[in-house]
């Protein structure tokens, strides 16, 4: 899991990146709970996303946002951390321009900053978003959602009711041409304690089926 240095808008951003060993092996981006509330790219969740796009042969990337661990510069509330995603993405297909697919998965505010750099880059094949604060920020830039994906919310969370998540989500539903898959872990909180297993086998089984799905789409 070898550390990358990247060039970023406010300079270093500081990531881990594994490269896969397939030549044409799909990408994925995870992108890290909010940086003012101890949100890093080690964050158990984050990590867990991580290994689970990893064994499925994508070649995957962490990083920190600027102001976090060793990425320089300073929290701006959302569009300087979306440079930085968008940053780290151009990265990730530099090294891999024959990339299948291109994947982002992200947690809490990482999900709020990686559904708005869904919107802004149409190569991006499939989402995660994992307790995506709908509560706190403005998801209405979804229209029309470019891509289908999976959400996953805990029916405990405290942080982020999961009524606001499931509103976000019929919303989503309701656009034509796409499917967001919802699922609901039973006694997972915000941060998914107890349930980070659980929660590792729903995004790779979602990953696992979506792949296949495009494989047969493209063949």
């Amino acid at each position: 899991m070898p550390e990358v240095i990247i060039n970023g808008p406010e300079g270093r951003i500081e990531g881990r990146y594994l490269h896969a060993q397939e030549p044409n092996a799909p990408i994925a981006l995870m992108l890290h709970p909010h940086p003012q509330h101890g949100g890093t790219m080690n964050n158990k969740v984050v990590y867990a996303m991580y290994q689970t796009f990893v064994a499925r042969g994508f070649s995957t990337l962490r990083f920190n946002f600027r102001g976090v661990g060793r990425s320089q510069g300073s929290y701006t509330g959302g569009e300087g951390e979306l440079s930085d995603a968008a940053t780290a993405l151009d990265w990730l297909q530099t090294y891999n321009p024959n990339a299948r697919f291109c994947w982002i998965a992200g947690f809490s505010f990482g999900a709020w900053i990686g559904m708005q750099l869904l919107m802004r880059r149409p190569e991006i094949t499939g989402f995660v978003s994992v307790a995506p604060p709908a509560n706190m920020f403005d998801f209405s830039f979804l229209a029309p959602c470019p891509a289908s994906g999976l959400v996953v919310q805990g029916d405990q969370d405290d942080i982020v009711p999961p009524e606001s998540v499931k509103k976000l989500v019929d919303k989503l539903s309701a656009q034509r041409g796409i499917t967001i898959t919802h699922s609901v872990i039973k006694g997972a909180n915000h941060f998914f304690g107890q349930q980070i297993d659980q929660l590792s086998d729903i995004i790779g089984g979602y990953v696992d089926k979506s792949v296949e799905a495009h494989e047969k789409e493209s063949a």
